[in-house]
């Protein structure tokens, strides 16, 4: 594989035509879709094939009016009708706005009016809550999943309409994308990529996720979320790869399993929560016999994790690093994986660690992840916060753009995730990263999951504290919790052992599986000072 990454942005560019048209030209019947639901039912789709689906819905769109530069709400789960509908929206230069069902009606309020939205595209899960919410009447509704009172019937639209041969020249930097992402504080923000963002994610595709023709790269992310524009649209297609999909209510890791089983899946990109039921559920005499690479995302996978995948399986997991606002930026390359690390910044990206003053710091020593801009956009880097330029403003210092995240860098390039700048907890001087008393937490075979935050304490400022699910067979104790405390004090300087343990039936997490640190954080320290106001 190529070390190097050629970045020579064309001045134009449309993912639906210079991509997918190509294939479905130049390899009309290979596979580009296998997709399945909980019913067992199985739709086998080729790239001419998908072409023609997006054609028609692109057609469909703008029967309801859609306009290039509109920007189009879809509140979708994994129907297949979602794969349709993104790229009809980037044939029609329209602004795609994904969004999870999990919304309500609040959220989508909120969201139609922050993006001006002209259109809103739901399934059967959301269309309801779409309902129950104060749009303009004007705005068009299109309904997935048959008819609905006062809404276009997507499938009846689309079987009666020709497909729309016509596809928006957008230019690089065209509006193409929006994705509302949460902050520490305020509204969710809107974070907009341009058409020529799918380009980038060749980086995603050849070096984290080793795609090529033939492959079939299954991700298991919430469509609601960026990571499925990373792998389950833009990376295995832009390297010719097919994807596999599964549109099934809930994560059942058994039921996962067997479809790894069943299917020829080749590439696998999971979260750490699935990963972490995979190895605490039943893997004895599993057999993914065509399962060759596996890769994992969305926070830090700990290193027992990998340990016990591999013994069940003989693979390594891939940890892969960036960024709603970014394509891939870091990762553990094929071959060349370091377990626990974030891997080492991928061709094309220029990443470091640096201090407050922009310089960068020595092997070794925390400081804020940082991608450098220089004269031109690095590839895949985001736009802009839509309609808030000082919140666009803030995340650049000195010629770099800063993640948020926090962490070291060794002698040897690889990057060691700290956490968030705001999940870093100080205690007593002490700088402490959740993740590390997470990884040493998960060590012990009474763990499934824990989440690690500050809690406010008059002595020492704030102390670790561990939320813990307990796995299988485990019940909590007083008992439990000193060992638990024990194990930690063992493992790494005692001085990061969790000084408060609660045992919880699960853990708050966003629709893409990561933890809700900051819930929890948030909970604790508004509890805090509950407890000395009525003191």
């Amino acid at each position: 594989m190529s070390e190097t990454f050629d970045w020579n942005p064309p001045t134009h560019y449309n993912f639906a035509r210079d991509a997918i048209d190509r294939l479905a030209k130049e390899r009309p019947d290979d596979r580009a879709m296998l997709w399945t639901d909980g019913s067992g039912a199985v739709v086998d789709r080729s790239f001419s094939e998908l072409s023609d689906h997006a054609a028609r819905a692109a057609a469909v769109l703008r029967a309801a009016g859609v306009r290039r530069g509109d920007t189009v709400l879809i509140l979708m789960s994994r129907e297949i009708e979602w794969w349709e509908l993104m790229l009809a929206c980037l044939r029609l230069g329209a602004i795609a706005s994904p969004g999870t069902v999990q919304l309500t009606p609040k959220d989508i309020a909120y969201r139609c009016a922050a993006a001006e939205a002209r259109c809103i595209v739901a399934g059967v899960d959301v269309a309801p809550r779409v309902d129950e919410t104060p749009v303009d009447a004007a705005i068009p509704l299109v309904h997935i999943g048959g008819p609905r009172q006062g809404w276009t019937d997507y499938g009846e639209a689309k079987a009666a309409i020709e497909p729309l041969a016509e596809i928006a020249d957008t230019a690089f930097d065209d509006p193409a994308l929006c994705y509302f992402t949460s902050g520490t504080t305020g509204q969710p923000k809107m974070t907009i990529h341009g058409a020529g963002y799918p380009l980038a994610h060749e980086i995603t595709g050849r070096f984290w996720l080793d795609l090529g023709p033939g492959d079939l790269h299954w991700n298991m992310s919430d469509t609601g979320w960026a990571k499925a524009a990373w792998s389950s649209l833009f990376a295995p297609w832009l390297m010719g790869a097919a994807i596999f999909v599964n549109h099934a209510p809930g994560f059942d890791p058994a039921a996962a399993m067997d479809l790894l089983e069943r299917h020829p899946v080749t590439t696998l990109c999971a979260p750490p929560t699935a990963y972490r039921m995979f190895v605490r559920g039943d893997l004895a005499g599993r057999s993914f016999a065509h399962l060759r690479h596996c890769v994992s995302a969305g926070e830090p996978l700990n290193p027992e994790v990998i340990d016990l995948w591999k013994q069940a399986t003989g693979l390594d997991i891939h940890d892969g690093y960036g960024q709603t606002e970014t394509v891939l930026l870091c990762c553990n390359r094929p071959g060349a994986a370091r377990q626990g690390a974030m891997g080492r910044p991928t061709p094309g990206i220029d990443l470091a660690v640096i201090g407050q003053d922009g310089a960068l710091l020595p092997p070794n020593e925390e400081g804020d992840i940082a991608l450098r801009v220089g004269e031109g956009r690095p590839p895949g880097l985001f736009l802009g916060y839509r309609g808030d330029p000082d919140r666009t403003a803030s995340v650049f210092r000195g010629g770099w753009y800063l993640t948020g995240d926090r962490a070291t860098v060794d002698a040897d390039g690889y990057f060691w995730f700290v956490g968030r700048a705001d999940d870093v907890i100080l205690s007593s001087g002490y700088r402490i990263g959740p993740f590390e008393v997470e990884s040493v937490l998960f060590e012990h075979e009474a763990v499934a999951e824990s989440a690690v935050v500050a809690s406010p304490d008059p002595t020492r400022g704030e102390v670790v504290k561990a939320f813990i699910v307990l796995a299988k067979g485990h019940l909590p104790s007083d008992k439990l919790a000193k060992a638990l405390q024990d194990h930690v004090k063992a493992a790494t300087a005692p001085y990061k052992y969790p000084r408060r343990i609660a045992f919880v039936a699960s853990l708050p997490k966003t629709v893409s599986g990561k933890i809700r640190r900051k819930e929890l954080r948030d909970a604790e320290f508004r509890d805090w000072e509950f407890r000395k106001a009525d003191a």
